[in-house]
């Protein structure tokens, strides 16, 4: 005769003991070492370039076709007069917004040359990879090229205030279409063939106007597309910097998705990365840098491009975290720089902006490459 079961009442606050997990393993002295030389490294070089810019901003202030002491360049920003009326205006007038053009710029175009960079993959793509620039070439071309003197009348608008509308509303033409492939293409190799067969397109226009209009415009149009950032004024600045302010805070963020970019596309997705947000980011961002500076100061060429593998040399690690605080530091030195040189120093000459970005950065590149190469 089989035995009834008796019924034993559990409390509820029996509690099972869990099996003993596994302690890590403690990290050594010597395992830690070359994580805390990492780190030791990419602040020092932070810190430099920080010390580099500030350097490089005061000497924007000093150094020109006349030289200007130290000491009434400080008591100018301190709110005084210097010893020369005339040294007041030229430092207030026309040597501190330039210099404030030139960092914002620099760390603009390095930024957006970086991102383009990782999200192509490509080691040659810069921020007008997308176009921005010749859509913004080609609004000025209508305007100076193709209507001149009547639209510059009827608008109420002068000299560079009206080049910098004409800029604007090109680049933003060609973001507008940037983002509409965006959404269509999923192809980033696709993406930037479009992105350069609507360059071609532009500037096949622009040879076209070119050949109608008259010796005075063409003028006008080559010297805005040399490049400069002198043409920015205090009051055209609270709409520059605000722009790019906002596009440089904006690109910090995407930090951790451009890392994931770094391993393919799979693998981001697979880590749940968004991909469709984080292309309309990306290209947004870059193209509202690059649109805005190119707007302002004509295209400004190669440091988008120099200056992300000098960052990355510097650096010697690929997180993007430390790369573009790194990159903006270094592209803001690179434009401060090639400003002073263009300026040339001690000489009422003047070089055009993209030749002298252009014998800085194309060395660079060039060194770079090659190293990487043999290493």
């Amino acid at each position: 005769m089989l035995r009834p079961y008796k019924i034993v009442k559990v409390s509820s606050m029996t509690t099972l003991p869990l099996p003993a997990r596994p302690a890590a393993p403690p990290v050594s002295w010597a395992q830690a070492a070359p994580v805390r030389k990492h780190m030791r490294l990419r602040i020092s070089v932070l810190l430099l370039l920080c010390t580099a810019v500030m350097a490089m901003f005061v000497a924007s202030l000093v150094i020109g076709s006349v030289q200007i002491p130290l000491a009434d360049v400080v008591r100018v920003l301190m709110g005084g007069e210097a010893s020369k009326s005339a040294w007041t205006d030229i430092v207030l007038k026309f040597r501190l917004p330039k210099a404030l053009t030139a960092l914002l710029s620099g760390a603009a175009l390095s930024a957006s040359g970086l991102m383009m960079q990782t999200f192509f993959r490509n080691p040659l793509a810069d921020p007008f990879v997308l176009g921005v620039s010749s859509g913004a070439s080609l609004g000025v071309a209508l305007v100076v090229l193709g209507a001149g003197a009547g639209i510059l009348t009827g608008l109420g608008l002068r000299g560079d205030a009206l080049l910098a509308v004409a800029a604007a509303g090109g680049a933003g033409l060609s973001l507008g279409l940037v983002l509409l492939l965006a959404r269509r293409v999923r192809n980033q190799g696709s993406l930037l063939v479009m992105g350069l067969m609507f360059g071609y397109f532009a500037s096949a226009f622009v040879s076209v106007l070119m050949h109608f209009a008259v010796k005075e415009r063409i003028q006008v149009f080559m010297t805005w597309s040399f490049g400069t950032f002198s043409g920015v004024t205090w009051g055209q600045m609270p709409v520059f910097a605000g722009a790019l302010g906002i596009g440089l805070l904006l690109a910090i963020p995407l930090a951790k998705p451009l890392n994931l970019l770094l391993l393919g596309e799979t693998y981001a997705e697979s880590m749940g990365l968004n991909m469709r947000w984080a292309r309309l980011g990306v290209l947004g961002i870059t193209a509202l840098l690059a649109g805005t500076v190119t707007a302002f100061c004509g295209p400004v060429g190669f440091l988008g491009i120099a200056a992300p593998h000098l960052t990355r040399m510097m650096m010697r690690r690929t997180d993007h975290r430390n790369l573009l605080p790194g990159a903006m530091l270094v592209g803001g030195l690179l434009a401060m720089t090639a400003a002073l040189l263009a300026d040339l120093p001690g000489s009422n000459l003047v070089l055009p902006l993209n030749a002298v970005t252009a014998l800085m950065g194309a060395p660079v590149v060039v060194t770079i490459l090659l190293r990487q190469q043999s290493s």
